[in-house]
């Protein structure tokens, strides 16, 4: 698989305050790429470094084919302020802005590309309805149709299942499954570890000053989460009771 995005010896943290070092990975098109960490590991940092919103501390990053003008991004739900006086429509369309252009409005074209992403997130019939109005559920799928408008070939999602329940989340994970079916490369932060196990093909942990990457099976071990810190070592016996034969899961 091509690589979307390489990056060679990072390190990343702020002045006084290092993360991690010494991280090598390649995001290639087509994997769903699962960021996990305990609370202050550097997480969202990850994520706002590959959107260019901050620069690591030393290392580089190299697009092969040059950066996309597009990256989708679905940013924390507690960042966003629904109290901003649009409607449902008007917020999905915000994705598409560089096809639609800023001042000449959408057109028919315009506006059944934005129904059908609505309709892939499943509320359409919400289209009309100002964002205050929503539920933390309903506000994350029309975020994730924003998302499907930028039409991007990396899309990073920070805590994209938050406050919302099973039954969305499962299908938040199917449009996810579509993309990496696209050959989009998904990076997503998250902080339920069974999601990732089923959904995920790779997996990035971070804790203790460390970067540990690599296939979900071989990152995502109770001896390597609880040396990261993301579990204790009676949360990992009791989460990894049981074998795990992750030949047997389903990937997105």
């Amino acid at each position: 698989m091509a690589a979307v995005l390489e990056l060679r010896n990072l390190a990343l943290g702020y002045p006084g305050l290092t993360l991690f070092r010494h991280l090598s990975l390649d995001i290639e098109a087509g994997t769903t790429l699962a960021v996990l960490g305990a609370n202050g590991s550097g997480k969202s940092t990850f994520v706002k470094m590959l959107l260019g919103l901050t620069d690591p501390l030393a290392g580089r990053l190299t697009w092969p084919s040059g950066r996309p003008d597009e990256i989708g991004y679905l940013a924390q739900l507690t960042e966003f302020d629904r109290r901003f006086p649009i409607r449902v429509r008007d917020l999905a369309a915000m994705g598409a802005w560089r096809g639609f252009g800023l001042w000449s409005g959408l057109g028919r074209r315009g506006r059944d590309r934005v129904d059908a992403a609505l309709d892939e997130a499943g509320i359409l019939e919400l289209s009309e309805r100002s964002l205050h109005t929503l539920s933390g559920g309903q506000l994350q799928r029309a975020l994730f149709a924003r998302v499907i408008l930028q039409d991007a070939p990396l899309i990073l999602l920070d805590e994209p299942f938050a406050a919302v329940d099973q039954s969305t989340e499962a299908h938040l994970l199917s449009i996810i499954q579509r993309w990496r079916g696209e050959g989009r490369a998904v990076v997503l932060v998250v902080h339920d570890l069974s999601s990732v196990l089923d959904h995920c093909s790779h997996a990035l942990l971070l804790g203790n000053g460390t970067a540990t990457h690599g296939p979900v099976a071989e990152v995502l071990t109770p001896d390597g989460l609880v040396a990261q810190g993301y579990l204790s070592q009676s949360q990992a016996s009791w989460m990894f009771r049981g074998p795990l034969d992750q030949g047997e899961r389903a990937h997105v």
